[in-house]
């Protein structure tokens, strides 16, 4: 994909970009607000005089059902670096919401996002551009705002997100669900399908105490193995039973926690495994006899369909960036985007992706994260100067970015304490 890109960057006009290593006052954010719909949301903004007019939307990544609405914290910061600190010391206004809902909130969050637009609008000014941004569930809601409001967001940056097909999301879970109940039967008591509450609330412990013991004890080893390669588990070769842990404490948690709200959201039950061939078991035949069978209804389906499902017909610019090895939402996803930009005559010319290979679900380092940041300012021919990256990129975080920068034939300097990027026809 590179080589395409470093290709297709020769033939468009992109500007200037410079990028100091000057570091700027920390960002003010103004006391949270309610939407309408109950969203809770927060603006942050840099000092008057060094704001370029432009806002930056960060759409947040999924939240377990039954947690409180609020803003997610732990999402807004990686690695010691803060999303408002950064995209307020690059110059650009800040803004954040909770979704009105916890759980599956899909539609809600594209409601609450455009809304927020408007309120930023009321309260700090109609901004010169909207970038919009997002992770996880919060990917997925920046892809169906770039395909389906392409008036009101300028460029967009999906991270990891369930972008290309949410019914095979939905599969994945499902299908890790009922292979676990094959390989390790009766271990998590009830409906596989139809988790009581009484498991809900005590899952964590039970998962700690019961599950995870018995399912990594040695001597279900092959159990496991077989089970991994069955519902196709991502994991690290290199470090097998750790990342394998956490896959399965993920497509567990998912498919347990989660799994009645989705289908109230959904308006009916979403899995159906009824025609599935499952491979990889010592036994396929035996797996595919035995393994517990059920569909979908009808509604459920109309709606992933309908409100759910990305169509990769882009009119503004919008970069993806995807970890290989994503637990929780398989890469895959990229690549069926990917298909789909292509079929619709959007790749290279309004999307790129960015594959970074490594395990773990939206695991990107800074210089990762801030690359396909200005690589979607790029596509969107930004020619305002962004101040204040130095402060963020440092060591391996620049020599990341860098290698990235040499790898899509994005031309830069450095020179001092300053860093230059210059894309021209």
């Amino acid at each position: 994909m590179v080589v395409s890109l470093h290709r297709y960057m020769g033939m468009v006009a992109l500007g200037l970009l410079l990028t100091s290593f000057t570091a700027l006052a920390e960002s003010v954010c103004d006391p949270d607000g309610i939407q309408t719909s109950g969203s809770i949301y927060r603006i942050c903004m840099p000092p008057l005089e060094q704001y370029n007019g432009n806002l930056v939307i960060w759409a947040h990544g999924f939240q377990d059902a039954g947690t409180p609405v609020q803003i997610p914290e732990d999402q807004l910061c990686f690695d010691g670096t803060c999303l408002p600190d950064l995209i307020n010391g690059l110059g650009f206004g800040f803004a954040t919401n909770s979704y009105s809902k916890t759980g599956l909130a899909v539609r809600q969050g594209v409601a609450d996002i455009l809304d927020l637009v408007a309120i930023f609008s009321a309260v700090k000014g109609p901004p010169a551009k909207v970038y919009l941004t997002g992770a996880s569930e919060g990917g997925l809601i920046t892809t169906l705002l770039m395909e389906g409001h392409p008036d009101v967001f300028s460029a967009g940056l999906s991270a990891c997100g369930p972008v290309g097909d949410f019914p095979f999301q939905v599969n994945y879970f499902g299908d890790a669900r009922a292979t676990f109940e094959y390989f390790f039967p009766g271990v998590i008591p009830g409906d596989p399908f139809n988790p009581s509450q009484a498991l809900i609330d005590i899952w964590s412990d039970y998962y700690e105490l019961v599950v995870k013991p018995l399912v990594f004890g040695p001597q279900f080893r092959s159990q496991l193995n077989q089970w991994v390669a069955v519902a196709r588990l991502p994991f690290d070769s290199d470090n097998y039973l750790q990342t394998v842990e956490q896959s399965v404490a993920d497509v567990l948690r998912y498919s347990v926690i989660n799994l009645n709200d989705g289908t109230i959201t959904l308006g009916g039950f979403p899995f159906d495994n009824r025609k599935r061939l499952y491979t990889g078991s010592d036994n396929d035949l035996l797996l595919n006899l035995l393994v517990p069978r059920v569909d979908a209804d009808t509604p459920a389906i109309t709606e992933m369909q309908t409100f759910y499902n990305t169509s990769g017909q882009l009119a503004r610019p919008l970069v993806t960036i995807h970890t290989l090895r994503d637990q929780q939402v398989p890469y895959l996803h990229d690549i069926l985007y990917l298909l789909k930009t292509i079929a619709k005559g959007s790749f290279l010319a309004r999307h790129i992706t960015l594959p970074i290979d490594r395990f773990g679900h939206c695991q990107f380092t800074p210089g990762e994260a801030l690359f396909a940041f200005i690589l979607m300012l790029a596509y969107d021919a930004n020619h305002q100067k962004l101040i204040g990256v130095g402060s963020f990129l440092q060591g391996d975080d620049l020599t990341r970015f860098t290698r990235l920068a040499d790898d899509a034939g994005l031309p830069y300097q450095i020179q001092g304490d300053t860093l230059s990027i210059e894309l021209s026809k």
